[in-house]
């Protein structure tokens, strides 16, 4: 049996834990539904829920497990949390701009930050912008970061450009 990861992400969601989970597995590969739970009849006065109705989806997106629950409309994802997507390539910015995008929050998207159709925030963000941002010559960090500032999605040529300058 596989170690029991320590720390979950919990995710909540008013009705659309199992829709979002499917999502999300269909975005990553190596990802899959791992557990459904579904609500009883034990606690409708408190979770208001019908009876089988989805309360858990247990998932996991390249080997990280997740949990998405259905808990109604009291709380919604905001961009104090927002999941990081480390790219090795821009064709990886593209894919995971595109899918994530899609039909999210057009107005939430800068310097690589996109908010998706379910609210949730991604940081999708090339491994070489983390370099140039931490290279020791602070003139080239900067330019850097003014061109990243001009930016929704992240193009990595542009940020090679910036820093060679």
């Amino acid at each position: 049996m596989p170690p029991i990861q320590k720390i979950t992400p919990c995710l909540w969601f008013d009705d659309q834990a199992e829709r979002a989970a499917k999502f999300y597995t269909e975005v990553f590969k190596n990802s899959r539904i791992k557990k459904i739970s579904r609500y009883g009849k034990e606690g409708y006065e408190i979770h208001h829920r019908p009876e089988g109705s989805v309360m858990t989806v247990e998932f996991e997106l390249d080997g990280q497990t997740f949990t998405a629950l259905n808990g109604g409309p009291i709380f919604k994802l905001n961009e104090a949390i927002s999941f990081q997507v480390d790219c090795a390539t821009q064709e990886e910015v593209d894919y995971y701009w595109e899918k994530l995008s899609e039909g999210g929050d057009e107005k939430a998207q800068q310097c690589g930050w996109l908010k998706d159709k379910y609210g949730l925030s991604w940081q999708i963000v090339p491994r070489v912008l983390v370099e140039m941002l931490n290279d020791p010559d602070a003139k080239k960090s900067q330019r850097v970061m003014a061109a990243l500032l001009k930016m929704k999605k992240i193009e990595i040529e542009t940020l090679k450009r910036a820093y060679a300058a």
